[in-house]
């Protein structure tokens, strides 16, 4: 039988009212603690990223092709419908879809009111499934004379889905179309809200007097996010020097600086959370210590070497972090589910882009927390430990808690 296990069970419960028997629920509230607050605090990163991520990717996309050009404004260089490279993209292993999409400046009119806007126009073949998480009312475009609005445009312009507007397309000279207003969007994301309104690829087609199928430029969607280094490699290969492949982080970073800076944080309070867990275990175990002293220097004196009781104090530390590990994923998994499942904790979507709190599940993040505190907090309990070897045999037998 190993001798320091059979010790260690003998005095993990403390009798009556010690100290350490108060220190040792600290130790393990401590560690439930951290590990709480880190997978929670992983589970929002997470969630907040994703949803933000999925609300700019319903406007724009994970990679945007089009031909290189001076033009700084959001009338486009038309590319050619060219079936070869459309069929090239779509087999890449990591793409889900390819869209051949163009953009234009426009003029919003109503009864009313009156706003400017930049018209998407998308052709048969568009994945709308990001879009439909966003609509508020109404159905997506199926037809020339329809367009999606969002929900910050229709408060502007005053229209209700099934209402018609003008159109007014900028350019010399000017043409205006009428069109039904057939759903209604909200990603909460205000810069891209105020700013698209979508609509068929054949309207702008036609206005522009684009012919054999011409576009602005390609909107590829990927299948994981991870591989958009070697697709936009790709990419490259497959088109030529003419065309500019554009990802997402250069479409949009300030939102990926943004992300950056979420990170940075999380990984600050991380950093916090287990310092503070660490400590916490130094004190329980020196106080542990401190309270078997005339064990220590009895088991000295029977010849025992350090090592063996050392172990004695680091099997406890690791239960204490074992049961820690135990309450703390009970505490975060019921607390995510009670935000994932009834949205307790509310936001406001015009700071937040979104209205409550969102929750991201992912149990390998919750194995790899939890594998880490256990051997960052454990390491550490093993400095306390050093201090065993300056008990002498004969000081510990005259010690007096």
């Amino acid at each position: 039988m190993n001798i320091s296990y059979f010790i260690a069970n003998r005095i993990r419960k403390p009798k009556g009212q010690s100290f350490s028997r108060v220190i040792v629920k600290v130790g393990v509230l401590s560690v439930a603690i951290t590990v709480s607050v880190i997978v929670l605090s992983f589970f929002v990163l997470l969630g907040f990223k994703n949803t933000i991520k999925e609300k700019l990717f319903s406007q724009t996309s994970h990679i945007q092709v089009s031909k290189i050009t001076l033009n700084r404004s959001f009338e486009e260089t038309p590319l050619p419908n060219n079936s070869d490279y459309y069929q090239k993209v779509k087999n890449l292993p990591h793409v889900k879809s390819i869209n051949r999409v163009a953009y234009k400046s426009v003029i919003l009119k109503s009864e009313e009111e009156i706003t400017g806007a930049v018209l998407k126009g998308v052709d048969q073949e568009y994945d709308w499934s990001e879009m439909k998480n966003n609509l508020v009312e109404g159905k997506t475009v199926d037809s020339l004379n329809q367009i999606m609005i969002s929900k910050r445009t229709a408060g502007i312009l005053n229209v209700k889905v099934g209402e018609s507007l003008y159109v007014y397309f900028i350019q010399d000279p000017p043409r205006a179309r009428k069109v039904e207003v057939v759903g209604i969007y909200d990603t909460h994301v205000e810069e891209l809200d105020q700013l698209y309104v979508l609509s068929d690829l054949g309207l702008i087609q036609r206005i522009n007097a684009w012919e054999n199928g011409e576009f602005g430029h390609y909107d590829i969607y990927l299948k994981d996010l991870s591989s958009l280094p070697t697709v936009k490699k790709e990419l490259m290969e497959i088109f030529p020097l003419e065309y500019k492949v554009t990802q997402v982080e250069e479409l949009l970073p300030h939102f990926f600086e943004w992300f950056k800076f979420l990170d940075r944080n999380i990984v600050l309070i991380i950093v916090l959370i287990m310092v503070v867990a660490a400590f916490n275990m130094i004190s329980v175990l020196l106080i542990m210590i401190m309270e078997r002293t005339p064990m220590i220097g009895l088991l000295k004196s029977l010849g025992a070497p350090t090592a063996k009781i050392r172990n004695i104090f680091l099997i406890n530390s690791s239960r204490i972090i074992g049961w820690g590990l135990v309450l703390g994923n009970v505490l975060a998994l019921g607390l995510a589910y009670l935000q994932w499942k009834f949205h307790v904790i509310k936001l406001d979507a015009q700071n937040y882009y979104m209205n409550y709190v969102p929750i991201e599940w992912n149990f390998a993040v919750v194995l790899c927390v939890n594998l880490g505190v256990f051997l960052v907090v454990l390491a550490v309990t093993v400095l306390p430990t050093l201090s065993i070897r300056g008990i002498t045999p004969v000081k510990a037998l005259k010690y007096k808690d």
